[in-house]
C-alpha cells in the first residue's frame, strides 16, 4: 500500500473515531430506567393558560419514600427542574421528540432551576421566560448524580403525560418596542437614500 493510501486510511480511521465520540458524548441515561424517586406538585391547574413573560408558578419537590429507602439517595447531588412539552404538542414535530435516550430527548427543553440535593420539601417560584413558545406543558425533575446523570425523576403529570398539564401563551405579533425600532429604522434608511441621491446629484454637476 502506496503512502497516499496509508493516509487515506488514517484519516478514515480517525474520522469514524471522531464521530463514535460525538455520538457516546451526548449520550445520556435511558429514561426507561429511572425510578420515579421524586414527588413533584405545581401551584399550576389542568387546562390552565398562563402567559409567557407575564405569568409564575410555585413548583415543590420531595424524596419519594415508597421508591427510595434510607441510603439510596446517596448519590444525589442536584435536583434539575424542566418544562416539558405534553404529547399534543409534539405531534408532527421532530424537534420535540420524546427518545428514551436523555442525551437525545427533545421532551423537556426549558431549564427552569438546577438546585442542590436535598431530601426534604423543596420548592422554587418560576416566571415563565419569554422565549417559551405557545404550547402544552407539564414539569418534571431529575435528581443528577456528582456527574450531572439522571439517576431519579419525578413529575406532575402521570406515566402517559395526560393529566394535569397546563397550556403557555408564547409572545406573538408586534410589540411596541419593536415597532418603535422598525419606524426608527425605516426612517434612517429614506434619510440615507435622500442623503446619497442629493450627494450624487451635486457630483454629477461638477
Amino acid at each position: 500500500m502506496g503512502s497516499a493510501g496509508f493516509f487515506s486510511s488514517e484519516v478514515t480511521a480517525l474520522f469514524f473515531l471522531m464521530l463514535f465520540l460525538a455520538v457516546t458524548s451526548v449520550e445520556g441515561a435511558l429514561f426507561s430506567s429511572l425510578q420515579r424517586t421524586l414527588i413533584v406538585s405545581a401551584s399550576t391547574k389542568e387546562g390552565e393558560v398562563m402567559k409567557a413573560g407575564e405569568d409564575k408558578f410555585t413548583v415543590s419537590w420531595a424524596l419519594n419514600r415508597t421508591k427510595s429507602t434510607t441510603g439510596t439517595d446517596s448519590s444525589h447531588k442536584k435536583i434539575k427542574v424542566m418544562l416539558c412539552y405534553a404529547p399534543v404538542s409534539q405531534k408532527d414535530r421532530g424537534w420535540r421528540k420524546t427518545v428514551d435516550d436523555l442525551g437525545l430527548d427533545k421532551t423537556c427543553q426549558f431549564e427552569i432551576t438546577t438546585e442542590p440535593y436535598t431530601a426534604s420539601n423543596t420548592s422554587y417560584e418560576y416566571m415563565i421566560k419569554r422565549d417559551v413558545p405557545s404550547a402544552t406543558y407539564f414539569i418534571r425533575a431529575y435528581v443528577l448524580d456528582a456527574n450531572d446523570k439522571e439517576v431519579g425523576y419525578g413529575q406532575t403529570t402521570d406515566k402517559a403525560k395526560g393529566s394535569n398539564l397546563f397550556q403557555v401563551e408564547g409572545i406573538t405579533g408586534r410589540t411596541a418596542s419593536l415597532d418603535i425600532a422598525a419606524g426608527c429604522f425605516s426612517a434612517f434608511s429614506i434619510l440615507s437614500l435622500v442623503f446619497f441621491f442629493v450627494k450624487e446629484k451635486r457630483m454629477g454637476k461638477k
